[in-house]
């Protein structure tokens, strides 16, 4: 199941088996059946669309949010975002399948593919009533790094993908849903609210079972999510932090702070 998505190119196509795979896997165990856990060996790299374009994120185009172009570009990238998670969350269930977890390892994440799955489709709407698409505009090339770097660690993966990519969408999420209702687009606002909300979880399960794994080797939690991020997220991480939203996902602030490379960094606490 988990494969099929990530050789499946086409954004809507992709969502749609997505969600589908999901479904069948929820009923499966609200039936309390079990489907198997099999062994495979999924794409380094998943399949995608031939647009949008992907560009060095240096190359992006910047554009001003205040602008209805502006406002497209901002979609259309959470739009990307939301298909690379998609990918990245079917991914962890296909790539350490050889690693003994328990079931709500699969819950977990097979409901939060679907509910990336159903952002892209929020986002492609939103974009496609403000007469774009996407795969208009050019994206960042960037995103499937963090999956590439830890294809053969399941700890550096939970610590890189869901505890600091994820979570970096709980800091700026509340200023996009400004940006939007100061521009009276309520289907925007309305998307992005339902992705703020959901995106908790997902940053929560990243917590949930890193502490599992790290409770498994008897590694202390802290220092081992220095140690990998460090390891595999390139630079420092950048306040400021949602640290109400960070805290609701299980991620104290000493698990971040130490990391941003700032002055109260350095001094473990930070700014008020």
């Amino acid at each position: 199941m988990a494969v099929a998505v990530l050789t499946t190119a086409d954004g809507r196509e992709k969502t749609a088996l997505s969600r589908e795979h999901a479904a069948t896997w929820q009923a499966a165990r609200a039936n309390g059946e079990t489907i198997a856990i099999g062994t495979t060996k999924p794409p380094l790299t998943p399949s995608r669309p031939d647009k949008p374009e992907l560009l060095s994120p240096r190359d992006v185009p910047h554009r001003k949010p205040g602008t209805p172009e502006g406002q497209i570009a901002l979609l259309h990238a959470v739009a990307h975002i939301e298909l690379n998670a998609v990918d990245l969350h079917w991914d962890i269930i296909a790539r350490f399948s050889d690693t003994k977890l328990p079931l709500g390892y699969y819950d977990d994440w097979v409901k939060a593919a679907d509910e990336e799955s159903k952002h892209f489709n929020l986002m492609c709407d939103c974009l496609e009533v403000m007469g774009s698409h996407y795969g208009a505009l050019p994206a960042h090339a960037g995103m499937w790094r963090a999956a590439q770097d830890t294809a053969d660690d399941l700890m550096g993966r939970l610590a890189v993908v869901p505890m600091v990519l994820e979570a970096r969408g709980l800091d700026v999420t509340p200023g996009m849903i400004k940006i939007f209702k100061q521009a009276k687009l309520t289907q925007a606002v309305d998307a992005l609210e339902i992705i703020y909300s959901e995106e908790v979880h997902h940053v929560a399960y990243g917590s949930k079972w890193f502490h599992f794994l790290c409770g498994r080797h008897d590694l202390d939690p802290t220092g081992v999510f220095h140690d990998l991020v460090r390891k595999y997220f390139h630079g420092p991480l950048k306040p400021p932090f949602n640290e109400e939203k960070r805290a609701e996902a299980g991620i104290p602030p000493d698990f971040y702070w130490p990391l941003a490379g700032t002055t109260q960094a350095a001094r473990g606490s930070p700014s008020k």
